[in-house]
């Protein structure tokens, strides 16, 4: 009698853990429908446009998802793409909102907003690089490496490049001259650190590389003077001559 009542009390408890777990791994569907209401794509897209207009990325960013999930081929999929690349990148999701820039351009090579997608992706790159985010607020971090801001700057140029004509060229362009003396300036903060560690001849050719890559730079007199300064250390008197004449000449040219 006891081993029957028992195994029947193991039984009751048995379904009810069951049960138990039925409704817990239901939860979350019940969830997802109270978060993103199963409606038409278009619905769905005026809620998320209205959402993002608001500045409520991390909501936009879950109604994007649900149509870029439920619709892949709906009339919307293409726009729905751009504006979550757009809400990753205003969220600070840099890595997400690369991945999708990167479907993108490699799913759609012709589409109409192409030069739109190369706009984003460099000033995803620009956001994605701590350093040069914070000195846009006044934070200097040029000893720092640059590789995003390389990146950023190849983005850019590809827009310029391919869409002349894009309504984005002009502010690219813009971009592209600070992109310009940022990597300029890092590679002068590098040549000074071996010029401070009487590294002369690695001090020389990294003034070198900003004369022969970033002349159109700010930095380019500079770049000279490291050149004269670290040859004449070596006892290379004529490369030191040559490297201060052509900082002479370049200032009379200004």
């Amino acid at each position: 009698m006891i081993n029957k009542i028992g195994k029947r009390a193991f039984a009751i408890v048995f379904s009810v853990s069951v049960l138990s777990l039925g409704a817990c791994s239901s939860a979350p569907d019940q969830e997802d429908i109270q978060r993103v209401p199963n409606r038409s794509a278009q619905a769905l897209y005026e809620d998320a446009k209205e959402t993002l207009d608001s500045g409520l990325y991390a909501r936009a960013i879950e109604l994007l998802s649900a149509i870029d999930s439920r619709y892949p081929f709906g009339p919307f999929s293409k726009q729905v793409q751009m504006d979550l690349v757009y809400a990753h990148y205003q969220s600070g999701n840099t890595e997400q909102a690369l991945a999708t820039v990167d479907r993108f351009i490699r799913l759609n090579p012709n589409h109409k907003d192409l030069d739109y997608m190369y706009y984003m992706r460099g000033l995803v790159n620009i956001k994605a690089d701590k350093n040069a985010f914070q000195e846009y607020f006044g934070v200097d971090r040029a000893d720092r490496d640059a590789n995003r801001t390389r990146v950023a700057f190849t983005d850019l140029s590809t827009l310029v490049k391919r869409f002349p004509d894009s309504d984005y060229a002009p502010e690219a362009k813009r971009r592209l001259v600070w992109l310009l003396n940022r990597m300029a300036r890092y590679e002068l903060k590098v040549a000074t650190y071996y010029y401070e560690r009487e590294a002369y001849l690695a001090a020389a050719n990294r003034g070198k590389f900003v004369v022969e890559h970033y002349s159109q730079s700010s930095y380019l007199d500079p770049a000279l003077e490291m050149m004269e300064k670290s040859y004449d250390k070596l006892g290379l008197t004529e490369l030191s001559k040559h490297a201060k004449q052509t900082r002479k000449l370049n200032n009379r040219t200004k």
